[in-house]
């Protein structure tokens, strides 16, 4: 089965149940998990709020500082199940691309992401970077459904029934 799982994380509510389903398969199979998040790098002309105000090495910092902070909470949660968990950083204008790139250089036979389920036009005008890792990676990819992230809290409130996750995810 799976031994090196990689779980891609930005920080997000969604892409924390992602970490929190991976590090749970992890230590169901005793796998090892390496924990990725992308920094967009700093670019001179662009219309990105941190950029347009920053230097690059303010950029920079502040990027390795939010990247810190989002791998160390899901490292903590490895550690709390007696998971073993690398971190990586990478950065790059493409994150499917960074977090393919990874997972092939660390030997991950398993991918965990996050997808919010848009369709239709949303999700072709906004994209995802989940699809992405699903279209070009050769590497089998778990995703982890919004709609699961609605159960979760539904059911975590005491109302576990089938038709909570729908009310929970309307509101």
């Amino acid at each position: 089965m799976y031994k090196n799982i990689l779980v891609a994380t930005d920080g997000s509510a969604l892409s924390d149940l992602a970490v929190t389903q991976a590090v749970d398969l992890a230590a169901a199979l005793h796998a090892r998990l390496v924990l990725v998040t992308a920094s967009e790098p700093f670019h001179l002309l662009t219309t990105e709020a941190e950029q347009i105000a920053d230097t690059e090495d303010i950029y920079r910092r502040t990027m390795q500082h939010r990247a810190d902070r989002i791998l160390g909470a899901a490292a903590e949660k490895a550690a709390a199940k007696g998971v073993e968990a690398a971190t990586v950083h990478v950065e790059n204008d493409h994150p499917h691309e960074a977090i393919i790139a990874t997972a092939e250089r660390e030997k991950c036979d398993l991918i965990v992401m996050a997808s919010h389920g848009r369709r239709g036009f949303s999700a072709l005008v906004l994209g995802s970077q989940t699809t992405k890792v699903l279209t070009h990676s050769t590497i089998p990819v778990l995703v982890v459904r919004a709609e699961a992230a609605a159960a979760e809290h539904v059911a975590a409130a005491g109302h576990a029934f089938p038709g909570a996750a729908l009310s929970a995810r309307r509101d």
